[in-house]
């Protein structure tokens, strides 16, 4: 069996002191990537909520159109059934 020494001991420490070193060195690439995707996600959701106020404006906007639209149809007579 091989003679501890403290040289062999230090060595020893030295390794495991090194190694939460390169953990949170680790940790910080892990969380700056975790930013980046939050920051994705956000602006993804601000893109759907505008594309769903754009859909819901356009509906509002053919509903007026059609409403419109079946108001000159009755008074030109040219409708087939009534409107409501």
């Amino acid at each position: 069996m091989a003679a501890v020494t403290h040289e062999l001991i230090y060595e020893v420490l030295k390794a495991v002191q090194a190694r939460p070193g390169n953990m949170e060195e680790g940790l910080r690439e892990v969380r700056g990537e975790l930013k980046g995707v939050r920051g994705n996600q956000q602006a993804q959701q601000l893109q759907m909520n505008a594309v769903q106020t754009d859909i819901g404006n356009l509906y509002e906007t053919f509903g007026a159109l059609d409403s419109r639209l079946a108001r000159i149809e009755r008074r030109l007579d040219i409708t087939d059934a009534p409107v409501s």
